[in-house]
Parts: C-alpha cells; structure tokens; sequence
C-alpha cells in the first residue's frame, strides 16, 4: 500500500505541475493524462499528471476547483540548508511564508519545508536541549538547521 496525496485545481493544474516541476529539482512528471477529441475538456488539455518527487508521487487533477487548507500540507524534508534555502524561495516566489518552516505557495497549497535533523533535535531525549530547539524554531519563519542546533546547545 502506498499513500499518494492528490490536490485539485480548477484549470490550473497544468501550470501548477510546470511549478513545481521547475521549483523542486530532480522531480519529474511521471505520468501525464489529456482529454482526447471527445473531452473531458478541450483535446489536449490536462485531466491529471503524476509528479514524481523523491520516492513519493503527488497527483495534480484539473478540477474540482477546491480552496486548499492548511490543515493538509506537503512536508518537504531536505537534505541540506542549501535545500531548504532553494526550495523556501521557489515555492514561496508569488506565495507567502508564514511560521516555523510553513508557507503557501502561489496556488494556496501550504508546504512544510524542514531541514534534515530539525525533528530529532524538537525530540532530543534532553528535554531542555529540545525546548531550546522548539522555542528557537517558533521565533524562525523560513528554518535555518544551523541556528536551531545553536539554540539547542545553549549558544
């Protein structure tokens, strides 16, 4: 069994998955479906594509034309803070960044992009080493790994 999230635009999935496609490097458009002469739809537009990201896939549909919430976000774990950096200002270009690693992209889709390391220090079996993550992670908007295990060190 395999749990693929699947987000609705209301005619802009095409442009969407060009987005996303551009702003989270190795993704790839695993597969891709058009109307054909008798619809749905004009021929050639896009019913639906499958976005490969990593080892999980993400299923763009063209309708229905659903308001997204941020109680469902994409959670983005990255290798790196050059990672975290890139795609922050990719998914955030025409978005809004919001709190502790949270934004929401042009289409309204909230994203959650962590660095590496983030949830083992928020679970650090020295419960002040942790607090001293999460306070310093509820004062960041976009995550920086290197100022969390500061804070957690106590510098």
């Amino acid at each position: 069994m395999k749990l693929s999230p699947c987000l609705a635009f209301g005619g802009d999935a095409e442009e969407a998955m060009n987005f996303y496609l551009a702003a989270i490097p190795g993704s790839r458009a695993a597969q891709v479906m058009r109307a054909g002469e008798s619809g749905p739809g004009p021929a050639g537009a896009l019913i639906a594509a499958t976005l490969e990201i990593g080892d999980d896939r993400l299923l763009l549909l063209n309708g229905p034309d659903a308001a997204p919430s941020m109680a469902v976000s994409l959670f983005l774990s990255c290798d790196s803070q050059e990672q975290v950096d890139r795609l922050w200002d990719s998914l955030c270009a025409g978005g809004k960044p919001i709190q502790c690693g949270w934004l929401t992209d042009r289409y309204g889709v909230s994203w959650q992009i962590v660095p590496k390391g983030t949830m083992e220090l928020l679970n650090h079996p020295d419960r002040a080493r942790a607090q001293r993550a999460m306070q310093a992670m509820m004062r960041m908007v976009k995550l920086d790994i290197h100022e969390l295990e500061r804070a957690a060190d106590g510098r």
